[in-house]
């Protein structure tokens, strides 16, 4: 029986649709993650806080191949992300590298999201490790923006998504680079 894997999905439907493929799927009982962020939006004329998808195309289902192509072939705006230059090959993210990424999003009420071509390498900053918190254990590099008060540890899905986690200082230890 092949193993379930976190499968890069595509929902072409509009971002203000009644229901898109992110509560579908996870209404027909399919592990579904998509990075959500908070955005103000007028209903009725009152201002309304809601979460909305960071990128409404982009969503990560943890599924086997097989129980995930009924629904790809049954919605016609939902598609698999193919690997650039493989024929045919949907993206897969590994599980232990998902399970970091949603750990660390959910960790905080306000991630920040970046695209791959948005961060720059003056951007990142020193390699650190988190000791103790939420985040313990996790390694990575610190987003370095002049101005900023916050300290916010960079969390990659690679050529997909970052995530910009805030940090509280006490649990930031600079690592040796040698």
């Amino acid at each position: 029986m092949p193993s379930s894997s976190w499968f890069v999905l595509r929902d072409l439907k509009r971002p203000n649709a009644k229901l898109p493929a992110y509560r579908f799927l996870s209404a027909e009982g399919l592990e579904v993650f998509t990075p959500m962020t908070w955005r103000l939006s007028v209903r009725g004329g009152k201002r309304v806080r809601e979460e909305r998808p960071f990128l409404p195309d982009l969503l990560f289902v943890h599924s086997t191949r097989e129980a995930l192509d009924p629904y790809v072939e049954e919605l016609s705006t939902l598609q698999y992300r193919y690997v650039r230059g493989g024929y045919c090959r949907p993206m897969v993210v590994g599980d232990a590298e998902m399970e970091r990424f949603i750990r660390a999003v959910r960790s905080t009420d306000s991630p920040r999201y970046y695209l791959p071509g948005e961060l720059t390498p003056a951007m990142c900053g020193r390699t650190v490790r988190i000791v103790g918190g939420p985040l313990d254990g996790y390694e990575g590099r610190l987003l370095s923006v002049r101005g900023s008060k916050v300290r916010r540890l960079l969390v990659e899905i690679p050529n997909l998504i970052t995530a910009g986690i805030e940090v509280a200082p006490e649990f930031i230890r600079v690592m040796d680079v040698s």
